[in-house]
């Protein structure tokens, strides 16, 4: 049993990856990057998302973001893709950033909508087009109202369906619904951004997941959609339910993804506004992480 007669167009296991920075926080850890980035593609990863959410894109700058895909990319060659975030509140912005991530070797980009100034759908969706059109690469609109501010409304992502680059979604909108209603009508490859959402979303013809919790546990999270395309959609669900304490503590407990991340990687200190994880997080997150790896991914 297969899941879909189409091959996704940024495959299906994609890892949100974190940035890993030098010990003061001052500088990106290339060196770092690249291991994190080969230990990811040999864990199972499609593909890696750079410059996301996960990967502290407000606090990088713009020469930091194209280091960081110009290495990955020397790193793992051709054996993933790269997916580059280049969402900004401003448009030109946005577009110097999708040529930037182009000319670094980036496969693809991730857009979210312009945050802060909250614009009408009629100017999300032109700011969209005109991202799309600088560049010659495929573009995931990334649909996250809860830290935007601004939802991509389905009949918005309908009609930039049309577009001939506008290829994914990043799906982080809770809203199953409209999400099904667009894969009904549209070719476009969904992509749950939400950890609780990765099988749900898969089961009514997403394409897969951007996780984060694929920085710590990569075969963990790809084996539930193996399992699933497998045809044994009990395993699917019992695999799902192991990751869920693990993925409860990174995701839910408060604190952002990139912090319980870095918490438990090798990948140096967030930037601030954030703040490293106290103790009892820590210890919490580590126990959970411990326990999961025990079990075999069966």
């Amino acid at each position: 049993m297969t899941h879909s007669t189409t091959t996704p167009p940024f495959g299906r296991a994609l890892c949100a990856m974190v940035t890993p920075f030098t010990p003061s926080g001052e500088d990106v850890d290339l060196d770092r990057a690249r291991k994190l980035a080969v230990d990811l593609v040999a864990e199972g990863c499609d593909g890696l998302v750079l410059n996301g959410t996960t990967g502290e894109s407000p606090t990088t700058t713009d020469a930091e973001k194209a280091a960081l895909v110009r290495a990955v990319r020397d790193a793992i060659g051709a054996s993933a893709v790269i997916v580059a975030g280049v969402g900004t509140a401003d448009t030109r912005h946005t577009v110097e950033l999708a040529r930037q991530a182009e000319a670094a070797g980036a496969d693809g980009l991730l857009v979210v909508p312009p945050y802060y100034s909250r614009p009408p759908q009629e100017a999300v969706e032109a700011h969209f087009r005109r991202v799309a059109d600088a560049t010659g690469l495929p573009l995931a609109l990334y649909d996250i109202p809860g830290r935007t501010g601004t939802r991509i409304e389905p009949a918005t992502v309908l009609r930039l369906s049309a577009h001939p680059r506008v290829v994914a979604v990043k799906d982080c909108a809770y809203d199953l619904m409209g999400s099904t209603k667009v894969l009904a009508r549209t070719s476009l490859a969904y992509y749950s951004g939400c950890e609780e959402m990765n099988l749900p979303l898969y089961a009514v013809g997403g394409a897969g997941f951007i996780s984060t919790v694929a920085n710590v546990a990569p075969r963990q999270v790809r084996a539930v959609l193996d399992a699933f395309d497998a045809g044994d959609t009990a395993r699917a669900a019992r695999l799902n339910q192991r990751l869920l304490p693990l993925a409860e503590l990174m995701m839910a407990s408060g604190l952002p993804g990139t912090v319980t991340v870095k918490a438990l990687l090798d990948a140096g200190p967030v930037r601030e506004p954030l703040q490293p994880a106290g103790r009892e997080v820590v210890d919490g997150l580590r126990a959970a992480y411990e326990e999961l790896l025990q079990e075999p991914v069966t």
